[in-house]
């Protein structure tokens, strides 16, 4: 217990220190009020402490940055040539570098443990294109990255265990092995496709479909979203790091504030997933995965101007046949214009 709520400490800690950064580094770079097309800053943390656990998808940390649109013309030549995508004068690009771990419940055994999570980390960058079209938003990103010892997670949640002074996670030589990783993903998502408002406030539903393809990660998947609150048009949602509905880490400046809660289902399908599969072309720690998992998650976003802050919970499925319970972790986001 004191080292769930240590960690949480931390997080929290943290957090607060980089919305403050943020928040005291932006006024001296924003552009003036009103102006939708800045340079977007997008700072983001999931974490199982937030949902009282310490294990599985356990810690997962992310930064984009979006130019404005006036800056990357060449974007519109690209939707075009990408299939599945609808260039219409309105894309944007993202640019993320992230970290992600993955340990079982217990980290203190140095032992291997066959029936649970494998130890996982992955160092990633990638590219993502958002193009809004008629009715429609379309998303494609690139990751490359590498999984394994070279992805540093080992050392990352030794050093922040330390600083904490909480358990010292012991089973990291029982990780998979080092493996270069290269994904696409896509997604089509609807916002708005039904919508009201009554009393100045706003209520939609936005469907999404989508599948990613790679050496870490192969699933097809099927959601949908709800929304209640003011200036929903700000954005598609707040943004997730893990092979789940992605969000959007960029959001319209000029809607002024708002907020809105949220809540929203999401069906996958996985042919493959290397933190549970293990390594591609080599033997390596793995389970026996679930081919299907659902999620549910929920939250609330607040926004003002240049700045945008977004928790989300998320609520997993077993995703494989030894899983300990149901799989459990919150994220928080914070995005600035400049």
């Amino acid at each position: 217990m004191r080292h769930i709520s240590m960690k949480l400490t931390g997080i929290v800690l943290v957090s607060g220190l980089c919305a403050a950064g943020i928040a005291m580094t932006a006024p001296a770079f924003a552009d003036n009020e009103g102006d939708n097309d800045g340079d977007i800053v997008t700072f983001q943390l999931e974490n199982d402490t937030f949902a009282n656990t310490d294990r599985n998808y356990t810690n997962g940390i992310a930064v984009g940055f979006s130019p404005a649109m006036r800056k990357t013309p060449w974007a519109n030549d690209l939707a075009a040539f990408l299939p599945m995508m609808s260039p219409h004068g309105r894309e944007r690009v993202v640019f993320s570098l992230g970290q992600t771990m993955y340990t079982p419940t217990d980290i203190t055994i140095r032992q291997e443990q066959p029936d649970e999570h494998p130890w996982g980390g992955f160092l990633f960058g990638s590219a993502e294109l958002i193009s809004e079209g008629e009715g429609h938003l379309d998303q494609m990103s690139l990751t490359l990255g590498v999984v394994g010892p070279a992805s540093q997670a080992g050392d990352t949640q030794a050093f922040v265990h330390d600083i904490l002074d909480v358990a010292e996670p012991q089973g990291w030589d029982n990780q998979i092995h080092d493996e270069p990783v290269v994904n696409l993903a896509y997604q089509r998502s609807w916002p708005g496709f039904l919508k009201a408002s009554a009393l100045g406030l706003e209520a939609d539903v936005t469907p999404h479909a989508g599948g990613a393809f790679g050496n870490a990660f192969i699933h097809a998947n099927a959601g949908t979203m709800v929304r209640f609150g003011q200036g929903l048009k700000v954005d598609a949602g707040p943004p997730l790091i893990g092979p789940s509905r992605p969000g959007t880490p960029v959001f319209d400046t000029g809607v002024g504030s708002g907020w809105y809660l949220f809540a929203g289902l999401d069906a996958r399908a996985v042919a493959r997933d290397i933190f549970l599969d293990g390594n591609t072309f080599r033997d390596s720690a793995s389970v026996d995965k679930k081919p299907f998992v659902g999620e549910a998650h929920a939250g609330a976003v607040v926004y003002f101007n240049d700045f945008r802050i977004a928790y989300t919970h998320v609520f997993q499925t077993k995703q494989f046949d030894t899983q300990n319970g149901l799989g459990s972790h919150g994220a928080l986001s914070i995005a600035v214009n400049f």
